[in-house]
């Protein structure tokens, strides 16, 4: 992949939006491939809406700014469809994946004229059943991988596993539920 991908994420204080950017770039990187991952700071508290942002390519880059013409958008929380302008600036080229219960084509009156790809995964489902309780960006995570397929399915979850082996070291339950979310999420997403 020579080409930059450019994914702008959507999502509110403490549902991990930042920490779901984060864990892309250090999976991608990981692969030989040149990143970024980072937030958009402000005064964001719990419950308010947050933006982060990766930058993915195979080729040096320089660029140094927030994303304004994103080739993805993830939103990991349904209810900033009418709270933000989630569409602004995203390619009809790429897709924008949400998180809902509901099919893609129930969703995409609320995307303002947005014709592209519409994704949609039921990630408070897959992580109740997976990890006990609401944790909405792993199974967003697993879900942009593979609508994206900005790195193969095989080398993200190897990552991933190496990453929450390291990072949960001490609690292997955690692992376990983490990849059954992203691996679950990579089956369940619908594109459309």
């Amino acid at each position: 992949m020579s080409k930059m991908v450019e994914i702008r994420w959507h999502g509110r204080g403490g549902q991990g939006a930042k920490t779901a950017a984060l864990l892309l770039a250090d999976a991608a990187f990981s692969t030989g491939k040149y990143v970024q991952g980072f937030p958009e700071y402000g005064p964001e508290r719990m419950g308010a809406p947050i933006t982060a942002y990766n930058r993915i390519s195979g080729e040096r880059f320089t660029i140094h700014s927030n994303i304004y013409e994103p080739d993805y958008v993830v939103v990991i929380d349904e209810t900033l469809l009418s709270a933000v302008d989630v569409t602004k600036g995203l390619k009809e080229s790429g897709a924008i994946i949400i998180n809902s219960e509901k099919a893609p084509d129930q969703l995409r009156d609320k995307l303002k004229g947005y014709k592209g790809r519409v994704g949609v995964v039921d990630a408070r489902k897959i992580s109740e059943e997976t990890l006990g309780r609401y944790f909405p960006n792993t199974p967003m995570l697993g879900a942009v991988v593979k609508v994206s397929e900005i790195m193969s399915e095989e080398e993200f979850i190897v990552d991933m596993e190496s990453s929450f082996k390291h990072k949960f070291a001490d609690k292997p339950h955690v692992i376990d539920g983490n990849m059954k979310a992203i691996k679950r999420s990579m089956q369940e997403v619908q594109i459309v």
